[in-house]
């Protein structure tokens, strides 16, 4: 029996009332000059089905900010809306549906934590300290890095965000997940006895050691993959291509054919040859939608369970339907807005990333 932690559940397939479904749709119609409604791939089938963008948090931000539509409804979590908020324009307006929909890895890491332990590393080496948050962070995280002389980077540019920081320092604070972080590490054959994980402070000698230091965060979701999984999978499918999120743990990865964010998995996917055979690591929703999308190949997920993100989850059409009519109405209850103050260091950091 597997045990669930917060932030996971299997995977329960939903069905949503027509007539909710139904008002949306005539409700977007009425507001389409000025809406945008942007949906992560990890979101039910019922809500993305909406989306007018769909994609990893940053592309959708990005695109949601180049659009210029005056509202953006991001059906996500809470630290996309806020890069949603740190991109667009003044006069443009970034809503959640459900203001709770945070998300569990960014919440492990606290900033005042953050600030303590940043505190204990540069006291501890004269040699500079470049800090890397993932872009599953909080917009104080962000701030904090990018106040730091740090960057932001995602799943699919990991690599080339270590070489850019490694140009600037000799060493690497990683926040918040320290499984993109060592699999990133091994990536660029940094030396495992070179990598500190944060779940205890480092004395000096470890500090001097250490190349990486890792927060001793990680995703929920991809965390209940296991080596056992991929195991089973080959033993059953002789064969089998296996794909992962790099947000798996370090042993999953290493047993895989392949890791990368959720546009990379989709990718090779798209680009496989029919009748090929894949077991996929990363949130249910994603995975069965891509087996409805490529019937002529076998796809399934990683796991016998499946998956699902239960924050991602609490979007839902009728929190959907509830914010377009908050938006008709002119109410700004599930606005998202990063304060100004936090909102310098953490664009700072964000923009040092896309303008590589």
């Amino acid at each position: 029996m597997i045990k669930f932690e917060k932030g996971v559940s299997p995977f329960v397939p939903t069905e949503s009332d027509p007539g909710i479904l139904e008002e949306i749709a005539v409700l977007k119609e009425e507001l389409k000059d000025d809406l945008v409604i942007l949906g992560h791939h990890y979101q039910r089938d019922d809500v993305i089905r909406f989306a007018d963008v769909t994609g990893d948090s940053l592309i959708l931000s990005q695109k949601a900010a180049n659009m210029k539509k005056k509202h953006i409804v991001f059906c996500g979590v809470y630290f996309m809306a806020e890069c949603a908020d740190l991109l667009s324009a003044d006069d443009q307006k970034v809503y959640l549906p459900d203001m709770r929909a945070g998300c569990a890895m960014a919440d492990m890491a606290n900033i005042k934590e953050v600030e303590m332990i940043w505190d204990h590393l540069t006291k501890g080496t004269k040699e500079k300290i470049i800090p890397i948050t993932y872009i599953n962070s909080s917009a104080d995280i962000k701030y904090f890095v990018g106040k730091n002389d740090g960057i932001i980077c995602t799943s699919s540019n990991a690599a080339r965000i270590f070489d850019w920081a490694m140009e600037r320092g000799k060493k690497i604070l990683f926040l918040p997940d320290q499984y993109l972080g060592i699999n990133t590490a091994i990536s660029k054959s940094i030396s495992e006895d070179a990598i500190f994980t944060l779940d205890r402070l480092p004395d000096e000698k470890a500090i001097e050691k250490s190349q990486v230091f890792l927060w001793n965060g990680y995703c929920s979701v991809h965390k209940c993959f296991t080596l056992d999984d991929v195991t089973k999978r080959r033993n059953e499918y002789p064969g089998i291509n296996i794909v992962v999120h790099g947000e798996c743990t370090a042993d999953v990865v290493k047993a895989s054919d392949a890791f990368g964010s959720t546009s990379t998995i989709i990718k090779m996917i798209t680009d496989s040859e029919n009748g090929s055979v894949w077991a996929v690591g990363t949130e249910q929703h994603l995975v069965q939608r891509l087996a409805k999308r490529f019937p002529d190949k076998t796809i399934m997920p990683l796991s016998e369970f499946g998956f699902q993100c239960v924050t991602m989850s609490m979007i839902t059409p009728e929190k959907l339907l509830a914010t377009l009519k908050e938006i008709k109405h002119g109410e700004t209850k599930h606005e998202v807005c990063v304060s100004p103050e936090i909102k310098h260091y953490a664009k700072t950091a964000l923009m040092r990333m896309l303008d590589l």
